[in-house]
């Protein structure tokens, strides 16, 4: 039934090593992934947080113009959990999938996801893959077929070791075992499936992660990925007895199984790209983002898989914690699950993003509740960001409507900051602002690439305090333009303040399309202008010729970003927006 296990390649091992060295090179493909979501009920602000990240770094990456990229995401539409939720809402799994799958696709798009490639596991494409990388993990004599018995979750998809169980009670009081990790009641499954021989990619999973040590990250995710490799690493179930599992593409060749979930779900990274034919175009230039609840299948099973098909593990695994509501997990049972479109129509699209990318750490689980997101968002774009644009750009104050001149005897250039003692008219704290303002695009760039996108923004905020200090400090409402020296001042004031606008602006596209797109316009910032790979601040400061010094502003479309209301009446809101759940499935 099974054929002897083929040695691991290893040219294959360096070519992996050779492939991630080269992950920053310009001009390269890369494909970005979210988890493909389980279309067993409407999405949630997990998954939208997933997506959204994915999506950041997808915009970033273009604005730096450093090569083709695409994003892929979608559903994965098989597995007994679909088949019992289909069941118990009187309907077909395909009917099911079809609707909640449209749920998915809509909150992505309402959210600004960006994506280019959206799959289904039900697709004819995705099913032929799968089938193709069974064929391909059979030919390696990788599979064999056993009696496999133990702790199965449905609700994980996935069977479980004692090590990762609790003793628990039901609802009716009777003594049961649950996943420490998830609280999910788990269920004794002996079965006949096919068995794939994990346990002898240790030393290759290993050897991979030595060669690659970003392979896996943040850090604390690698460390742990590491620590499983010490452990027991038993062989995987990949198929279910089709008496069992009716939902799923059926094991070719062998009627009487159907292929696990997990493995057909995550060939998903493949057949997007067009496998088994013309998937070398982009394989393995991919970067997987996902929740760190399922790291084991991702981080372990997917690259054990790949090098026992013939193919290399992906670049990067980007990994992120959960979202926790008021200190509390998710959950139906305790009716707190945050639908992300309801919040949408709450803090609107780009405030919820910048919301949930900005509190969003990656090594930790982040809290959500309505107060933290008004005080955030009312806080940085509604009066920080928002404000310095209007009083900026106020006809009082800027009557000509232009991006006005910069004065060099003004705010001559000094060469440290600490230096400066004002043959100008600039403070030595001003010369700080110029100098963490030309600092930034680099330092963002930097976190992006390191997946804390939330330390980005926390330095454009800095920096946007820092602007608003500046324009509070000289109070250029108060100069006399009759005079000509206080004309220049105040030209210069507003010219520093609009060209840190302008960077802020740019750096924040990939969080808040949307803002950040009235930003630029309003400083009349075209659209080959808003690129990151030529960003330039205070060219006059350093004595080069500015193109936006003299230049008509752009209209006035009114407030940059309106304050979020009272609670009270958000809540009213949420209320009548909110939908059932029944009525969504």
């Amino acid at each position: 039934m099974w054929r002897p296990l083929r040695r691991l390649p290893r040219p294959l091992r360096r070519a992996a090593a050779t492939a991630s060295a080269s992950a920053s090179g310009p001009g390269r493909r890369l494909l970005l992934s979210t988890p493909i979501f389980y279309a067993n009920g409407p999405p949630h602000i997990g998954h939208l947080y997933s997506a959204l990240l994915a999506d950041a770094l997808l915009r970033h990456r273009r604005l730096r113009a450093a090569g083709p990229a695409r994003l892929c995401t979608g559903t994965d539409e098989h597995g007994l959990k679909i088949q019992q939720a289909a069941a118990a809402a009187g309907t077909s799994p395909a009917e099911l999938c079809e609707r909640v799958s449209g749920l998915f696709r809509q909150a992505l798009t309402q959210a600004g996801v960006a994506y280019t490639d959206f799959t289904r596991t039900s697709q004819p494409r995705h099913q032929r893959a799968v089938q193709h990388f069974w064929g391909a993990l059979r030919d390696g004599g990788v599979l064999y077929k056993g009696s496999y018995e133990g702790w199965y979750c449905t609700p994980e998809e996935s069977f479980l070791p004692e090590s990762q169980l609790a003793e628990r009670t039901d609802a009716q009081g009777r003594p049961c075992k649950v996943s420490v990790e998830t609280g999910h009641e788990v269920h004794w499954t002996k079965e006949e499936n096919y068995m794939f021989r994990l346990s002898a990619f240790r030393d290759p999973l290993q050897n991979w992660l030595r060669d690659n040590p970003r392979a896996i990250f943040p850090d604390p995710f690698y460390q742990r990925v590491l620590r499983w490799l010490d452990e027991d690493l038993p062989d995987l179930s990949v198929s279910r007895e089709r008496s069992r599992l009716q939902w799923g593409i059926p094991v070719p060749s062998d009627p009487t199984q159907t292929i696990y979930v997990w493995v057909d779900a995550l060939v998903n990274y493949l057949s997007v790209v067009g496998y088994p034919e013309s998937h070398g175009a982009w394989w393995p230039a991919v970067h997987h983002v996902v929740g760190k609840d399922i790291l084991k299948f991702h981080a372990l099973y997917w690259p054990a898989l790949l090098l026992a098909a013939g193919l290399e593990p992906p670049e990067r695994i980007l990994v992120h914690s959960h979202w926790t509501v008021r200190g509390q997990k998710m959950s139906k049972s305790l009716g707190n699950v945050v639908d992300p479109t309801v919040c949408m129509g709450q803090y609107s699209v780009d405030g919820f993003r910048y919301f949930l990318l900005r509190q969003g750490v990656p090594e930790r689980d982040c809290d959500y509740y309505e107060e933290k997101v008004v005080k955030l968002v009312n806080s940085e774009l509604a009066d920080a960001l928002g404000g310095l644009l209007n009083r900026s750009t106020a006809p009082s104050i800027n009557p000509s409507n232009t991006y006005p001149r910069f004065s060099e005897p003004c705010f001559p250039k000094v060469p440290n900051s600490r230096e400066a003692k004002g043959t100008g008219r600039a403070s030595a704290e001003d010369y700080e602002l110029v100098a963490a303002v030309a600092s930034l695009p680099a330092q963002v760039d930097s976190y992006f690439e390191g997946f804390q996108i939330y330390k980005a923004l926390e330095c454009i905020a800095q920096c946007v305090r820092q602007t608003n200090g500046f324009f509070q400090r000289h109070r250029p409402w108060k100069l006399d333009r009759r005079d000509g020296a206080e004309q220049l001042w105040l030209d210069t004031i507003l010219h520093v303040t609009l060209e840190c606008l302008r960077v802020y602006g740019t750096l924040l596209q990939p969080v808040v399309p949307q803002v950040a797109d009235k930003l630029l316009s309003r400083l009349a910032v075209g659209p080959a202008e808003r690129g990151l790979s030529g960003l330039a601040f205070l060219a006059r400061y350093d004595g080069k010729p500015c193109p936006f010094e003299g230049r008509q502003l752009g209209p006035d479309t009114g407030i940059l970003f309106h304050r979020l209301g009272k609670l009270e009446t958000m809540k009213k809101r949420k209320q009548e927006a909110r939908v059932p759940d029944k009525q969504l499935l």
